[in-house]
């Protein structure tokens, strides 16, 4: 890319600096119980100020608050999205690198701040800018830009209740040395790459090598996944894992239909996998139809070889007598 090339994206792409994504919009449905106790149940989240009426009544804040965390769920447009949305500065943004070439994409970091809680009947409203763009950088996965928006959440008093920061990155893809395909037959895309930081890597080698570990608190012995540096019930960095037998039960499940990303055989069911072991784990499940899917549903799970780069653990039904 020349230097004029540069200054031409540069000149379009930081003139979004500031736009509105979102004007102030309220959410459609004020905090309720229902959406608390079906995210604390997939989050594996049992504190009582979320969960316990009684207990939260005789507590400071006398009664039940929403977990801070959900903070940006309320205000989500649910499947309607998938039939498409009006542009916004974000959408233009995007449609603006990619008319230079930047057309990869990548979630980078998102980080959260939290001033105040909300409790059921609140009402939450949503208002998003995009707040900065960087200098043109080379990455690992080609050279391009991060954007980052910032999401402002004010509750039905106009008070803040908190911000929500997310960093994307859009990049020029490096080019793939060309594999020859069997005549009359196409490349199937693989799956795009997870990425392996210094706190994963050693859980996607050992699924490499067809085992899922789960990360041990050395000190209190509590188990955590996904990994990460320090145990949430004791807060030790010290820390070991234990080999999963992959023994099961769906929590919760979806069949994606769209969008149809390359890499993926459909029909794709995406779950909830709750382990013997007492973790999470989100995972495919294969070997049924996915109306054969329910919660509750007994699966065991095969670390298996899903395309050329790729071993990942898939859940088949208890009953089916596949085994590792």
């Amino acid at each position: 890319m020349t230097t004029d090339e540069q200054k031409a994206i540069e000149s379009e792409i930081y003139a979004f600096v500031g736009q509105q994504v979102y004007p102030p919009t309220p959410a459609a449905d004020d905090v309720n119980d229902a959406m608390i106790r079906q995210w604390a149940e997939i989050m594996g989240d049992t504190n009582p100020a979320y969960l316990d009426k009684d207990w939260a009544a005789s507590s400071s804040r006398e009664g039940t608050i929403a977990p801070p965390a959900m903070m940006y769920v309320w205000g989500q447009e649910g499947f309607q999205v998938t039939k498409g949305r009006a542009p916004n500065a974000m959408s233009n943004l995007v449609s603006t690198f990619d008319s230079y070439g930047y057309t990869g994409v990548l979630g980078t970091n998102v980080k959260q701040e939290y001033f105040k809680e909300v409790s059921p009947g609140d009402n939450i409203t949503i208002e998003m800018i995009i707040d900065n763009i960087s200098e043109r950088k080379a990455t690992g996965r080609g050279t391009g830009y991060f954007f980052e928006t910032l999401s402002t959440f004010t509750d039905q008093h106009g008070e803040k209740i908190g911000t929500q920061r997310f960093k994307v990155l859009k990049f020029i893809p490096q080019e793939q040395p060309a594999t020859a395909a069997p005549e009359g037959k196409l490349d199937v895309p693989s799956r795009i790459a997870s990425p392996r930081g210094h706190d994963n890597k050693w859980w996607w080698e050992a699924c490499d090598n067809g085992k899922v570990l789960i990360q041990r608190c050395d000190n209190c012995g509590a188990l955590r996944h996904p990994p990460r540096p320090m145990c949430g019930e004791c807060n030790s960095m010290e820390w070991d894992s234990i080999e999963s037998t992959l023994d099961g039960e769906v929590l919760s499940h979806t069949e994606i239909h769209h969008p149809k990303i390359p890499g993926y055989q459909y029909p794709l069911v995406c779950a909830v996998i709750k382990l013997a072991e007492g973790t999470n784990l989100v995972a495919n499940i294969v070997g049924c139809s996915p109306s054969e899917v329910q919660i509750g549903m007994k699966v065991k799970g095969v670390v298996e070889q899903i395309d050329e780069k790729t071993m990942l653990p898939q859940f088949y039904p208890a009953q089916s007598g596949r085994n590792p």
